[in-house]
This record gives C-alpha cells, sequence and structure tokens, in this order.
C-alpha cells in the first residue's frame, strides 16, 4: 500500500478518550522518517517479488500478515467488543479502496523503478482535493485548483507519455494513488466515530477476506524464501503505518507533511542498492512540482481549518 504524501492524522472519538498529546516535534518528524524507511522497505521486497509472482498474490500475502498483526492488537487491547463499528458500510468501502489500490500499486512496481513509481504516487493529494467535491460537498477555490493543476503538470514531467522514459504501467500507480485518496476521504468521513486501531484491522481483515477469493485465479507456487518475504513486506509495512499514526501524536500535519516526500528518497537509495536503478533528473524536477503543489494544498487546508474553527 502506498504511503500518502500527506496522510490523514487519526482521530481518536470524544467517547473512547482522546490520547495525551505531547508535542514534541523532533521525535514526531523522527517517527515519520522511520514511518517512510519502512514502508519504502515493504514497496522494494514487494518489487523484488513482482518479478516472479502476479500482484495479487503479493498482496495477499502482506495483506494476510497485516491482518495477523491488527486481530492480535486487538485481542490485547479490548478484545473483539472494539470491533464494533458505527459505520460498517464506510468500513468497507475503507478497505475495498486501500486493497485495490494496494494491488495497483504492486502491479506498478513489476515495470517501473522504485523512484518514478514513489513519484507518481505523490498525486494523491491532489485526487483528495478533486473527489472532496462530490463526496464531501466542499468548495475548492482557485488557489487549491491552481494547486492541483501544478501538480498534474509535475505528474506529466514524471510521465511522460508519449516520450522515451513513458510506461503504461504508469496508470497503475495513478490508479492506486486514485483508490488511495479515496480512501483518505472515507477516512475523514468517519474520523469522529471511528478509533483508528478498528478501522486499521476492518481495512486489514476485509482486505484479506477479498484477496484469498481472487487469490486462486492468478496462483503460483510459493517457495519458503517468497513465503517470508511476503511475511517481510506485511510486517514492516504495517509498523511503517503504526510509526506514521504515532507521529501525529508529537506533531502537526503541516509541520510532518514536507518530510513525508522523503519517500523519495529511500526509494531512490533502495532502488540503486537492490536493482542498481539510478532515477533519471525529470524525475527528480516532476517529483519536486508535485510535492510543491501538495505543501501548497497543505498549506490551504490549514488555512482553512482555522478559519472554520474560528
Amino acid at each position: 500500500m502506498p504511503n500518502a504524501p500527506l496522510p490523514e492524522p487519526p482521530v481518536v472519538p470524544p467517547q473512547e478518550g482522546r490520547p495525551l498529546r505531547i508535542d514534541n516535534s523532533a521525535r514526531g518528524i523522527a517517527l515519520l522518517l522511520l514511518s517512510s524507511i519502512f514502508m519504502c522497505s515493504g514497496d522494494i521486497a514487494s518489487k523484488y517479488l513482482a518479478t516472479t509472482l502476479p500482484a495479487l498474490q503479493i498482496s495477499w500475502m502482506r495483506y494476510g500478515t497485516f491482518a495477523a498483526i491488527m486481530l492480535v492488537t486487538i485481542c490485547f487491547t479490548g478484545g473483539f467488543r472494539r470491533m464494533r463499528t458505527s459505520r460498517p458500510g464506510l468500513q468497507v468501502l475503507r478497505a475495498l479502496g486501500v486493497t485495490v489500490s494496494s494491488i495497483l500499486f504492486v502491479a506498478g512496481l513489476h515495470d517501473l523503478p522504485m523512484a518514478d513509481a514513489t513519484a507518481t504516487s505523490f498525486v494523491s493529494p491532489l485526487f483528495v482535493t478533486a473527489l472532496s467535491i462530490p463526496i464531501l460537498g466542499e468548495i475548492v477555490g482557485w488557489r487549491r485548483w491552481l494547486a492541483t493543476i501544478v501538480g498534474l503538470i509535475g505528474v506529466l514531467v514524471v510521465v511522460r507519455p508519449g516520450g522515451d522514459g513513458f510506461h503504461s504501467a504508469s496508470f497503475f500507480v495513478l490508479g492506486s494513488s486514485f483508490f488511495w485518496a479515496f480512501s483518505l476521504i472515507v477516512t475523514r468521513m468517519m474520523s469522529r466515530t471511528e478509533i483508528p486501531v478498528v478501522t486499521l484491522a476492518y481495512s486489514a481483515t476485509i482486505g484479506f477476506i477479498l484477496l484469498s477469493l481472487m487469490v486462486p485465479f492468478s496462483w503460483q507456487a510459493l517457495d519458503l524464501k517468497a513465503v517470508l518475504i511476503g511475511i517481510f513486506v506485511g510486517g514492516i509495512s504495517t509498523i511503517g503505518h503504526i510509526f506514521l499514526i504515532q507521529a501525529f501524536r508529537y506533531a502537526d500535519a503541516s509541520l510532518l507533511a514536507p518530510f513525508a516526500y522523503s519517500q523519495l528518497l529511500w526509494s531512490s537509495i533502495f532502488g540503486y542498492l537492490v536493482f542498481a536503478a539510478i532515477p533519471d533528473i525529470w524525475t527528480y524536477v516532476g517529483a519536486a512540482i508535485i510535492a510543491a503543489s501538495g505543501l501548497y494544498t497543505a498549506h490551504r487546508e490549514r488555512i482553512r481549518a482555522k478559519q472554520v474553527a474560528g
């Protein structure tokens, strides 16, 4: 599952009690950077598996580990009575969104360099802006639309349709970003009533069930090495997501947002170490344009939130 450049901070419902917020910017940034490293490690391992296994099977192993970790966590933090939800429909929609996003991202990794896939996935916040209009009924001003257009230009620079560097697998990553953005919108819709760990547990469990129904149609024999790597992917990605959630306990999203783009650095390093892949200059130029657009969008979101609060 791609790591959102501008992730949604978890919101704990008042009836469950809000966790103690400790202002420690350095710790929040450190946790976010660790999250990026762990998630990129999971992605590079997924890319390694994608050379011999279909995306469905890789995602199935990933979600199997993810579901096991989350269900064990639920057992030791209050039992399955915590799985009660007041928004079952939205939980299912979110689970479908993140599952499809994961499948498409791994499919894109089969043919794209890590850095290119990561840079293209930065478009998620732009899709969030577009989807917030029909789904949430939000009014998007001309500044945010301009930032969205600039971000799309950045995507074109990375993808380069019609150019020598273009690969159709980029559409898989763009589709992954769209469904990830959809899941973020759904998360926002139920963030006032649902506990983050419960939402993660539902996403993991529903995703694993869905993938278990689909994976027999593309099954390939697994050796012990592939199984161990698949478990590694699920485990390290889940830990990365936990670090991401914890980062918001110590720092605001607006402070953390710039550091989330360190994903491109780790993707470039891991891609070079494992596959000897060196991104070209246009990947970095496009990523810089997309990042600037995303950061400005986050800035406008912060201003809008202050206006609503005031």
